[in-house]
C-alpha cells in the first residue's frame, strides 16, 4: 500500500488544479456575461431601428432624390432660358398702329401619322412708343415671340384652318385699336439697340423663386427626416447603455464578489 500513496497524491493535487481553473474560466464567462445584461459580448452593436423608423429614412430619402430631380428639370426648363436670356426692365408703352401684313408667315402642322402639311398664319405686327423715351418699337407676346419669329406680335399653333387663324389676329388687333393712346406695361432692353418690347416676362424674378424655393424646401424637409431618425436611433442606443451600466451597478457587483470568494477559497486548497 505505501508504494501507490505518491501516485494518488499526485491524481488529486492534479484533479484539484483542474478544478481551480474550470471554476476560473467559469467565473468569467459569467461575469462577462452578467456585466453584459445577460447576452455575449458584442463590440460591433449596431443601432436599433424599427420599421416605422425605416419607412420615415425611405420617405426622406425620397424627398432627397426628388428634390434633387426638380433642381435638375427646373434648371434646364427655366433656370438655364432665363440665365440667356436678355434682361429687360419695366417700362410705359403705348399703341400707335397695329396691322396684319398681307404675305402670311410659313408653318407646317401634323395631319396625321406620318403626314405633315403645310399652311399660313398672318403676321399680326404692333408698333408701340417708349413713353420715357420716344422710342418706336415692335411688340411682342414674350421673350418666345421674339425668337421664334421677330417681326410678329406672336407665333400661333399651325393648324389647316387659316380663317380661324385670321380671326384670332383680328380680335388681337382690335384689343390693342381699342387702347390706343392708352399706356400700358411692356418691358425693354436697356443694354440693346434692338427695336423690340415684350408684353409679359415669361421668365420673371418670381418664377425663379418658386423654381428654387420648393426643391429646396424639399431637400431640406428629407435631410430633415433622415436626421431625426438617426439621432433617435444614436439616444435609444445611449439610453440601453447607460440602463444596462446602471443594472450592473446595481446588481451586478454582488455575485461578482461572492463568485471570486468561491474562486479564492478553491484556489486555497492548492499546495505551497
Amino acid at each position: 500500500m505505501q508504494p501507490f500513496s505518491i501516485p494518488v497524491q499526485i491524481t488529486l493535487q492534479g484533479g484539484r488544479r483542474r478544478q481551480g481553473r474550470t471554476a476560473i474560466s467559469t467565473s468569467g464567462r459569467k461575469r462577462n456575461t452578467d456585466h453584459n445584461g445577460g447576452d455575449p459580448p458584442d463590440e460591433h452593436r449596431k443601432l436599433p431601428s424599427s420599421a416605422g423608423e425605416d419607412r420615415a429614412m425611405l420617405l426622406g430619402f425620397t424627398m432627397m432624390g426628388f428634390s434633387v430631380l426638380m433642381f435638375f428639370l427646373f434648371g434646364i426648363t427655366i433656370l438655364k432660358p432665363f440665365m440667356l436670356s436678355t434682361q429687360r426692365e419695366e417700362a410705359n408703352c403705348t399703341v400707335i398702329h397695329t396691322r396684319i401684313t398681307d404675305d402670311g408667315m410659313d408653318c407646317a402642322f401634323a395631319c396625321g401619322v406620318d403626314c405633315q402639311g403645310q399652311g399660313k398664319y398672318p403676321c399680326l405686327q404692333v408698333l408701340v412708343n417708349l413713353t420715357h423715351s420716344g422710342q418706336r418699337a415692335l411688340l411682342h407676346y414674350n421673350e418666345e415671340a421674339v425668337q421664334i419669329n421677330s417681326k410678329c406680335f406672336y407665333t400661333p399653333k399651325c393648324h389647316r384652318d387659316r380663317n380661324d387663324l385670321l380671326n384670332r389676329a383680328l380680335d388681337i388687333k382690335e384689343f390693342f385699336d381699342h387702347i390706343n393712346g392708352t399706356p400700358f406695361s411692356c418691358f425693354y432692353s436697356p443694354d440693346s439697340q434692338s427695336e423690340d418690347v415684350i408684353l409679359i416676362k415669361k421668365y420673371d424674378q418670381m418664377v425663379i423663386f418658386h423654381c428654387l424655393l420648393w426643391p429646396s424646401l424639399t431637400l431640406l424637409g428629407g435631410a430633415l427626416i433622415v436626421g431625426m431618425v438617426r439621432l433617435t436611433q444614436y439616444l435609444s442606443l445611449l439610453c440601453e447603455k447607460y440602463r444596462t451600466a446602471f443594472r450592473d451597478e446595481a446588481g451586478g457587483k454582488v455575485p461578482y464578489i461572492e463568485q471570486h470568494r468561491r474562486n479564492r477559497a478553491i484556489l486555497g486548497w492548492w499546495p505551497n
